[in-house]
């Protein structure tokens, strides 16, 4: 981890006094011994790693001091220690004979220095202990003997991790970084979005004008004043893309999500509503490339509930039937020639996979997908005799495969722990490149080497690792590509690369008013849910400051069927910069860790999945990171219904609560769910439940049946136009509380939907937030 190798730099200049002499951990009467080991001991027992009646004089295997080491120095309490110690190269192939044999004090020595990231040229176990000794973790006897071949006791184990931990905390100056406005985090981001035009001469992106994000192009190699060619002032450009000379952009009014495609010419002339229908959403299918003027979408014009496939002429804006929606139908898929010749149909549980060999033929079944199985089309091969896709049918995890027209799956790569996420594609060899899958950051599995040799050589200039760098657009040769960079503490940062010449040019910046050095460190973190299951997630930590007794923000993400990642979050920075720790976690029926793990969170709203965020906040506390009597909960969409089941099963856990347009009352969430989820209601029965059959279960869980419980200090925000979670969720929770008398603050933005995407109104809500969670976790600070 990058802060521990900081931190450590830092240290080593003044090694505090706190090692403790090899030959008084040599004693064999831990009586005598008296206090040398109580604190690290103490340290052990509390943290859950020893039981507290262990003896402290007995032997310590290979295998238990790893855990001890793992569970001290990381946060990944949830997985195999051993492999964990191994991925961080504590230890190497080879050095033990027996994981559970006791292990030296030198072989000890090893692994602690190599956690430090301290190793040199040591050989001898003799050298690891003398390289110890130098950083101040042990002392050796008077005779000046280190003893590294002998065995280590419980006791000298305790007393080396607390030395450890004591350096660590010794480099920690407790001034935190200076305080940042919230208006530096929430405002409008530069620049991004970076693609090329079809014809490789010009880069289109978006910029900030009039307090919205819009398109702007300029030409490539040219230092010429971009040129801008949308003028939103209402809303912001939802996403964008290149047709021959066109821009066609997406936006809709005031959240309500009904997204038309506009249209302008790069040159700034007239922009055209290309979709001016009332109450109709529209979504792209294909951009036709190589057809002129025309591109495939789907819109649910002539029935709320489902989406027919359109030609759309985007200079005319004409528009002609393609493919009818039977009803069932979720997804459409074209080939190379624009062709629709796939369909995903369902019924919200078991799904199939539609085929057809021309758009005269009627659809065929392909594959069946039952019990929630699921098979995403990436699209044809250059034949059109083959389908990429990712599927889990047959399997836990979802695996990048390859598809004949009988059906058959080719397996072209399955991780065996998460699930494949995506994948980079080659038009010109018809050749997947590399699969994309998200352990604790995202990794690539490469197939191509001139792609891998690419992508390294791309690393190698930028400076970062595989998890940080992105390929966001590029030319069907590969010679002109959109790179982008980000991690936990940079937003973002856009190149051109030029592959031939090997030039390498700075494009844009996410935040370049946002200094890296003062951004917080992410850092992956695992634990056990209190049924067994490893709950994965990441712990970010207000920099500059010990990890011990600090307030905390508990945020659980939306979805549920989604996931938190690695990288950059302005809210979750924010919270840090202020202060806090932020706990994140991927419960039960998060993405990304396969069905079995999904699944377990059918029908667990407020149950298992709420038990999965509390032993989180339990974990945090545990470990001595949380203040148990200063943490929050701040969640968005189900992450604020989370947040109103926490301040109601668990009220004395939570001493302040955010709920951001989130779910009070199950019953009306499922009755007002918008026409185009209509054809998921099988699926909203099967995960959430049924409002006849799962009745009792359904107001068990639905906060507003349960405000008498609610004491925690709460603050609720709510778009008015939301069109998932309507106004009246919030309405009732903020409502019910008034007439019991229980004070809670009550933000509506009028011209707003499912969170507030409007600059203004992100700030007001997120300086409202800071000053409400300020006010019940730091009472000091008044």
């Amino acid at each position: 981890m990058k802060v521990r190798k900081r931190l450590v730099s830092a240290t080593i200049a003044a090694i505090m006094a706190v090692s403790v002499p090899v030959s008084v951990m040599a004693q064999d009467d831990a009586k005598k011994a008296a206090p040398w080991y109580q604190v690290g001991m103490q340290s052990l027992v509390t943290k859950g790693i020893v039981e507290k009646g262990v003896k402290q004089n007995q032997e310590v295997s290979v295998k238990d001091f790893i855990r001890y080491a793992v569970l001290s120095l990381t946060y990944q309490h949830g997985i195999d220690s051993m492999k964990v110690a191994s991925e961080k190269g504590w230890m190497k192939e080879g050095e033990f004979t027996s994981v559970d044999a006791p292990i030296k004090r030198g072989e000890m020595a090893r692994i602690i220095v190599r956690a430090l990231g301290k190793e040199q040229a040591e050989t001898s176990l003799a050298e690891y202990a003398a390289s110890a000794k130098a950083l101040g973790l042990i002392q050796g006897d008077a005779d000046g003997s280190l003893h590294e071949d002998q065995p280590m006791t419980v006791a000298q184990a305790a007393v080396v991790l607390q030395n450890y931990s004591n350096k660590m905390l010794s480099a920690m100056d407790e001034s935190g970084v200076p305080q940042i406005s919230v208006e530096d985090f929430m405002r409008s981001p530069g620049s991004f979005g970076y693609e090329l035009s079809p014809d490789g001469k010009y880069l289109s992106y978006t910029g900030t004008w009039e307090n919205r994000s819009n398109v702007f192009v300029e030409k490539i190699g040219e230092k010429s004043e971009p040129i801008r060619v949308t003028s939103s002032k209402d809303r912001d450009i939802a996403g964008f893309f290149w047709k021959g000379d066109n821009i066609l952009y997406r936006k809709d009014k005031g959240g309500d999500e009904n997204f038309h495609v506009y249209s302008s010419a790069f040159n700034g002339n007239k922009e055209v509503d290309l979709t001016p229908y009332d109450k109709v959403s529209v979504q792209l299918v294909s951009g036709l490339s190589g057809v002129k003027d025309e591109i495939l979408i789907s819109m649910n014009k002539e029935d709320a509930a489902i989406f027919d496939v359109y030609k759309l002429n985007v200079k005319t804006g004409e528009t002609k039937l393609i493919a009818k929606n039977p009803g069932n139908i979720m997804a459409w898929v074209a080939d190379r020639q624009g062709k629709i010749r796939l369909a995903s149909e369902s019924d919200g549980v078991e799904s199939t996979l539609l085929y057809r060999d021309t758009e005269e033929e009627a659809f065929k079944p392909l594959v069946t997908l039952k019990d929630g199985d699921a098979m995403n089309p990436l699209g044809f091969s250059a034949d059109g005799k083959s389908i990429y896709a990712v599927s889990n049918n047959g399997r836990d995890k979802t695996a990048l495969v390859k598809l004949n027209l009988k059906g058959e799956e080719e397996v072209l790569y399955q991780h065996p722990e998460v699930d494949v996420t995506g994948a980079y594609y080659d038009k010109n060899q018809d050749k997947m490149l590399a699969a994309v899958y998200v352990t604790d950051k995202a990794h690539l599995e490469f197939f191509d080497d001139k792609f891998e040799a690419l992508y390294r050589k791309l690393q190698q200039k930028l400076g970062v690792s595989e998890s940080e760098i992105g390929l966001n657009d590029y030319n069907e040769d590969m010679t002109k590509l959109i790179i982008s960079v980000s991690n936990d503490k940079t937003y973002g940062m856009y190149y051109f690369y030029d592959s031939v010449s090997g030039e390498l040019t700075s494009l844009g910046n996410l935040s370049p008013w946002l200094n890296p050095d003062q951004m917080a460190d992410m850092y992956p973190i695992s634990y056990k849910s209190r049924d067994g299951l490893t709950i994965h997630g990441y712990l970010t930590l207000p920099k500059n400051k010990k990890p011990q007794n600090l307030p905390m923000i508990v945020n659980p993400h939306g979805g549920p069927w989604a996931r938190d990642m690695w990288g950059f979050n302005p809210e979750v920075q924010l919270l840090a910069n202020h202060g806090y720790a932020v706990l994140q976690m991927n419960f039960r029926a998060s993405t990304g860790y396969g069905k079995a793990f999904m699944d377990a969170g059918d029908k667990q709203w407020g149950l298992k999945i709420q038990d999965d965020i509390t032993d989180g906040v339990k974990w945090a506390i545990k470990q001595g990171i949380a203040d148990p009597k200063r943490v929050g909960i701040y969640g968005g969409s189900f992450g604020g219904y989370a947040t109103l089941t926490g301040i109601t099963k668990t009220p004395e856990l939570y001493a302040a609560a955010v709920d951001y347009v989130g779910v009070s009352n199950m019953f009306t969430f499922l009755g007002t769910i918008p026409p185009y989820w209509e054809t998921m209601r099988n699926l909203f029965n099967e995960r959430v439940g049924d409002v006849e059959k799962d009745k009792e279960m359904l107001k068990q869980v639905s906060p507003v049946f349960h405000v008498d419980k609610i004491v925690t200090p709460l603050f609720v925000a709510q778009g008015a136009n939301d069109p998932r979670v309507n106004k009246a969720e919030s309405d009732q929770i903020v409502e019910a509380l008034k007439k019991r008398g229980v004070q809670v603050e009550y933000m509506v933005k009028d011209n707003e939907g499912h969170g507030f995407a409007n600059e203004e109104n992100s700030i007001d809500f997120y300086n409202t937030m800071i000053k409400f969670l300020d006010k019940y976790l730091k009472p000091q600070s008044k």
